[in-house]
């Protein structure tokens, strides 16, 4: 599975290895390259000849997009090599497996390999694209497909929307035979081929369904010229809500990715992405912590990071926040925007307060609060006798925040 871009996973925030995702599918009936995962080079070797395959793929095993491109620390050229012989496996794998993979989508020193995965190489004959995704605009499940898979679906969707096919599913009634059928034609899938396509379509919404997925993206969704309808790579993302009931696929969740105060934050409930400025950003919501960012840029100031509180507030996850806030180097002011719903204002206030005479805060603060318990959460903080600087509304905040860096 390639991470998404962007800030996706600050809310749907559970990544599998591609390994990961090609195992739960196969347990759901779904049709994978055959292959065995290795974390050593000896494992390797052994699953390449146990394969008995014509060609065989070998794909070193990190969440980051731009494998094939990367270039590792030990020299090796790209993180996914294709080649008939099991001893070339062998090699390759010496020289993925403990060494750093850089490319376009991790940090500048890359990051360390601990698996590979070594599969049965098959030829593509055609590419499609296939997905499942929770729609709001429908209330419900959606089937979107195109004939033109392997390829950007966002180009697809801009140059050629007439190749982009969608189909609602009926929660209740799942997907109906004709509806796969339909779907597997509209694929350009041909002869026995369309049942086959109908037939994997019918097991990806069961899984889309069990696992609790807000989205199940195949592409390629292929064919071989030996005439199977192939999986050949898939991104699933997750309802975190449902971790409660998906505690097994939960427990494969990674973190050894994550910058280790990504891992900190997680202990206190607290989300938190790193961005590269000097203002941090304490915010409760995805939505308000995009906004800030970039009211932020807007007034010339450049965001560090933002932390994110969400809903149910303890005085101590405030007094975390700053101790994690402040712990990071780059961060020359801080600025607090919260909304107060669900969260009470007086406690975030009480928590500001403790934080800043424990940690004995060095940089500027600038404080906006808006909601529940707001005029109360305001008093604590001016009988504080902390340098607070308060601000109205979310313009007033940036501005303040974006001097106070500019007068140090």
């Amino acid at each position: 599975v390639e991470e998404l871009s962007g800030l996706s996973h600050e809310l749907r925030w559970l990544n599998l290895q591609e390994y990961q995702s090609k195992k739960i599918m196969a347990d759901h009936g779904v049709t994978v390259q055959r292959f065995f995962v290795a974390d050593s080079a000896n494992d390797a070797l052994e699953a390449a000849q146990r394969l008995k395959a014509k060609e065989i793929v070998l794909k070193a095993q990190i969440l980051a997009g731009g494998r094939g491109k990367g270039i590792f620390n030990s020299g090796l050229k790209g993180g996914v090599h294709l080649t008939k012989d099991p001893k070339t496996v062998e090699q390759l794998a010496k020289q993925m497996i403990g060494y750093n993979l850089s490319t376009k989508q991790t940090p500048k020193d890359g990051v360390t390999v601990k698996k590979v995965m070594v599969a049965e190489a098959l030829d593509i004959s055609r590419e499609t694209y296939f997905a499942i995704l929770m729609d709001r605009a429908c209330n419900g499940p959606v089937m979107v497909g195109s004939p033109q898979g392997g390829v950007d679906i966002e180009e697809v969707a801009v140059t050629s929307p007439e190749l982009i096919f969608k189909e609602e599913i009926d929660i209740f009634e799942g997907v109906k035979d004709r509806q796969a059928l339909q779907m597997a034609k509209n694929l350009g899938f041909q002869g026995a081929l369309q049942q086959q396509a109908a037939d994997q379509i019918k097991k990806l919404y069961n899984l889309f369904l069990k696992i609790d997925a807000t989205q199940v993206e195949v592409n390629p969704f292929g064919e071989t010229p030996e005439g199977q309808v192939v999986c050949f790579d898939a991104k699933i993302n997750f309802d975190d809500n449902a971790e409660f009931r998906q505690k097994e696929i939960f427990a494969m969740d990674d973190k050894s990715e994550n910058e280790p105060i990504e891992n900190e934050a997680a202990k206190y409930d607290l989300k938190y992405i790193g961005l590269d400025g000097n203002i941090a950003c304490f915010v409760n919501g995805a939505g308000l912590a995009m906004a800030t960012c970039d009211i932020i840029s807007l007034n010339g100031g450049k965001p560090a990071n933002f932390l994110d509180l969400g809903g149910g507030v303890k005085e101590a996850q405030v007094y975390q926040a700053f101790k994690l806030l402040t712990a990071d180097p780059k961060v020359e002011a801080i600025l607090v925007n919260i909304f107060g719903g669900i969260v009470n204002c007086a406690i975030i206030a009480n928590g500001i307060t403790k934080a800043c005479q424990e940690l004995e805060l060095k940089v500027p603060l600038v404080v906006r609060l808006e909601g529940t318990n707001v005029q109360e959460a305001q008093r604590i903080l001016s009988e504080s006798g902390l340098p607070i600087t308060s601000a109205n509304d979310l313009e007033d905040a940036a501005k303040k925040a974006v001097a106070s860096v500019a007068r140090k």
